[in-house]
């Protein structure tokens, strides 16, 4: 899948608010070893660094062109396109950080199990990730593209949801002592059709790749539309993106289990 860094960062400070608020609610811990999974264009992974400046910090993401941003706009950083499907640490981690990366993996229950494995025994574990699934800004999209017309790669290529629910992922990463919490972002956004360019940085970039320019064009069109209505300007030419997202920060104790699921939800 290809990735347009300029597209994705057409509005960076929205993007990397939900990742610098996962970051802040991190405890602080002698960390030594802290990986980024999903580092994207490295633009928290550095911010990882000045937390811990001491520490080995590498940013992963499997997508070259995100790699190459990150090393060219940041050359002091350690970078490795790889995919978190199947990246394996080879000794113990203090943070395990991602922001917005881990719905695009398949199989949560096994996923978070193994990452969980790999914090060391008072590491962290600190995720993010979008939960606006119900929401127009995915359900459109896969209302044009189930009706009919469109290549069937183009379909599959949709990520839909797969997020769990709050207690699996507890259950999956203890022994540990759980924060998760859901917050609602409320983005204004400016331009031509913001939310259309919003959405093509990130969930519809592999269903464009799979789409010829006529279709591309086409389904552009369906859901530009469709996103006017849903979320209409206002007398500033502005519009309004709620936009939600789900939070996990899983804080090891030592090998000892905790004596109840110790999470909030908010």
């Amino acid at each position: 899948m290809s990735w347009d860094p300029d597209r994705y960062l057409r509005f960076a400070s929205h993007r990397t608010r939900p990742g610098i608020e996962l970051l802040a609610r991190i405890p602080d811990i002698d960390a030594r070893r802290i990986v980024d999974l999903g580092c994207g264009t490295g633009d928290l992974t550095v911010l990882l660094t000045q937390r811990w400046p001491d520490a080995q910090v590498i940013g992963i993401d499997s997508s070259p062109d995100m790699v190459d941003r990150a090393r060219s706009h940041h050359s002091s950083g350690t970078w490795s396109v790889e995919d978190i499907s199947t990246w394996a640490s080879d000794a113990p981690l203090d943070v395990i950080y991602s922001n917005a990366a881990l719905h695009w993996i398949d199989d949560h229950r096994s996923l978070f199990r193994r990452l969980r494995s790999y914090v060391s025994d008072r590491g962290v574990f600190a995720a993010q990730m979008p939960d606006n699934w119900a929401e127009p800004t995915h359900r459109i999209p896969a209302e044009v593209l189930d009706s009919g017309g469109w290549p069937d790669a183009a379909r599959s290529a949709l990520l839909r949801d797969r997020l769990s629910t709050v207690d699996d992922y507890v259950r999956w990463l203890q022994p540990a002592a759980v924060d998760a919490w859901r917050t609602t972002y409320y983005h204004r956004l400016s331009g031509e059709d913001p939310v259309w360019t919003w959405v093509t940085g990130s969930i519809l970039r592999p269903v464009l790749d799979r789409l010829t320019p006529a279709q591309r064009e086409r389904f552009a069109g369906e859901c530009r539309e469709r996103y006017r209505v849903a979320y209409p300007p206002d007398h500033n030419s502005s519009v309004t993106l709620p936009f939600s997202r789900l939070f996990l920060v899983a804080h090891s104790t030592g090998r000892t289990k905790p004596s109840g699921p110790g999470y909030s939800s908010t």
